[in-house]
C-alpha cells in the first residue's frame, strides 16, 4: 500500500473535506437527527445530518465500536432489528452508538423467497408490513439513526433481479416507512450491480431514496455500473471487502484460494479510495465488511478481526483511508507462506515443513500460532450462518516462529493450514492455504 494518500481528483476535493472532518461524538439527544439528501447545482448528492454534510465512513457489524471510532469510522450497518436488542459495553447497541458518535444504518429485514417467504400470500405480506411499521415507530426518534436499511439481497444473492413482485412490495414497504418517519431516507441493498436489478428498481420501486450495493471483487466499478444502468439517485457501497470465495482462483480439486492479509488490506484501501475519488457525484459513503469475526467459507475470509478479538491488517487499511494516517499500533506483516504442502495433494501422515517471515511495523515481539482445520463443508449462500469445521491439533508436530512441521491428517479429505501472528497489543495477521489428503492407490 502507498506510503501516503494519492492526490485526489479535483472532483472529490469537497468530498474529502467531509471525509476528514473533525470527529466529535454526537452525544445522546432527546430526539433523532433529521437526515436528508441534497443535490447541488453541479449534480452531486450530499447527505445532510441536521443540516451538516455527512459522509459515511462505515462498517458492517456491531462489535469493537470504540475501536471503530478511534480508527476514523462514524457509522455501522445492521441487517435486522434483533441486533438492536444486544448489549454492547453494557448498553443497548443504539445507545452505545450515540454515546460514541456513531450513526446506524438500521436494517429492516425483508424476507427472502429462498427462506420460504411467499409474496403471493396476503397473510405473510401483511405480517411483514406490520412488523416493519412497528420497528420504525419504535426506533425512529433515536439519535443514532441515520438511514433505514430496508432489505438486504431480498431478490436473492444469485438472482438476475427479474422479480417485479419483490420490487413492487419494497415500494409499498418504503411508503410505510416514509409515512411513519419522513426524517430519515430509505436505502435498499442489492447483491451486485447487475443492470437488470437496477432497471427493475427503476421500473417498479420509485419510493427508494438510496441504492445500496453489496460487492466484492467488482466493488471498485460498482458506481460506474449503476450509473451505466440508468441510476440517477444516491448510492452507497453497502458491503465490500476482499474478493469473494466464488471469485478467486481454485486449486485443481476446486478449493478457493483465500487472499493473504496483505492482499486483503490493499483491496479494502483501494476500493475506498476509488469510491471517494471517482464516485463523488453519487456516493454517500460505504460500509466495509465485516467489522468483527465471521465463519463464512473460512474463519478469516471476511472478518476484519480474529475470534480472539485482535484486529487484522484490513482495519489498519480502512483507518488509513478514513483518516489519512496509520493507527498508532500497526498489525504485523506476514510474507507468503512457503511449503511443498501449499495447494498440494499429500498422503495421510506425511510430514511437511512450512516457512514464513513476519515483521511488526512497531517492533513488537510476535507470537505465532499454526492451526490445521478441515475444509468447511457447511458452505451457505448470502451470508447465512455456517458452522465451524473441526481442527486437528495433533497435526502440528513442531511449532516455532517462522517455521512449523505439519503431519497430514490420517483421514483423506480437504484441509487448510492457518498461520496467526499476534503482537500482544491487540493486532494480528492471519493467512492460510488449502491442501488435500489422498490415500495412495
Amino acid at each position: 500500500m502507498p506510503a501516503r494518500l494519492p492526490a485526489l481528483l479535483p472532483a472529490a476535493a469537497a468530498l474529502l473535506c467531509a471525509l476528514l472532518a473533525p470527529m466529535n461524538p454526537m452525544g445522546p439527544a432527546a430526539h433523532g437527527a433529521e437526515v436528508r439528501i441534497q443535490r447541488t447545482d453541479d449534480g452531486r448528492f450530499t447527505l445532510l445530518r441536521d443540516g451538516q454534510p455527512y459522509f459515511i465512513r462505515g462498517a458492517g457489524g456491531s462489535s469493537h465500536l470504540a475501536l471503530l471510532r478511534e480508527h476514523g469510522g462514524n457509522s455501522i450497518r445492521t441487517w435486522g432489528v434483533e441486533a438492536l436488542e444486544q448489549k454492547v459495553d453494557g448498553k443497548p447497541l443504539l445507545d452505545r452508538c450515540a454515546e460514541l458518535g456513531i450513526t446506524v444504518s438500521l436494517g429492516l429485514w425483508v424476507a427472502h423467497e429462498r427462506h420460504g417467504f411467499n409474496y403471493a400470500d396476503p397473510a405473510q405480506v401483511r405480517r411483514q408490513r406490520d412488523d416493519i411499521r412497528a420497528a420504525v415507530r419504535k426506533y425512529r426518534s433515536h439519535p443514532a439513526l441515520l438511514l433505514w436499511g430496508l432489505g438486504n439481497e431480498m431478490e436473492g444473492p444469485t438472482s438476475d433481479g427479474r422479480a417485479p413482485h419483490i420490487w413492487q412490495e419494497l415500494n409499498e414497504l418504503a411508503a410505510i416507512v416514509k409515512a411513519e418517519d419522513p426524517a430519515h431516507p430509505v436505502m435498499t441493498v442489492i447483491a451486485s450491480a447487475a443492470a437488470t436489478k437496477v432497471q427493475g428498481i427503476l421500473a417498479h420501486y420509485p419510493n427508494i431514496d438510496v441504492l445500496g450495493v453489496n460487492a466484492y471483487a467488482s466493488a471498485p466499478g460498482v458506481a460506474a455500473a449503476v450509473k451505466a444502468a440508468g441510476w440517477k439517485k444516491p448510492f452507497v457501497l453497502a458491503e465490500f471487502g476482499p474478493p469473494g470465495h466464488w471469485e478467486t482462483p481454485k486449486t485443481k480439486w476446486g478449493a478457493a484460494i483465500e487472499p493473504s492479509s496483505r492482499e486483503k488490506a490493499a483491496s479494502y484501501f483501494s476500493t475506498q479510495q476509488l469510491l471517494t475519488e471517482e464516485a463523488a457525484d453519487i456516493a454517500l459513503g460505504s460500509y466495509c465488511f465485516v467489522w468483527g469475526q465471521k465463519q463464512e467459507f473460512t474463519s478469516t475470509w471476511y472478518g476484519m478481526f480474529l475470534k480472539s478479538g485482535e484486529k487484522l491488517p484490513q482495519v489498519d487499511a480502512m483507518s488509513r483511508a478514513w483518516t489519512g494516517k496509520w493507527p498508532a499500533n500497526r498489525c504485523p506483516r506476514v510474507a507468503q507462506l512457503q511449503s511443498e504442502l501449499r495447494d498440494a495433494v499429500v498422503v495421510p501422515g506425511s510430514l511437511s515443513t512450512i516457512r514464513a517471515e513476519a515483521t511488526d511495523p512497531d517492533g513488537d515481539p510476535l507470537r505465532w500460532e499454526w492451526i490445521v482445520t478441515a475444509e468447511s463443508t457447511d458452505v451457505r449462500v448470502g451470508g447465512d450462518k455456517e458452522s465451524e469445521p473441526p481442527t486437528f491439533p495433533d497435526s502440528i508436530v513442531q511449532s516455532e516462529p517462522g517455521q512449523a512441521v505439519i503431519r497430514a491428517p490420517k483421514q483423506p479429505g480437504n484441509y487448510r493450514l492457518f498461520l496467526l501472528v499476534r503482537d500482544g497489543k491487540g493486532a494480528a495477521s492471519a493467512d492460510n492455504f488449502p491442501f488435500r489428503v489422498e490415500a495412495r492407490p
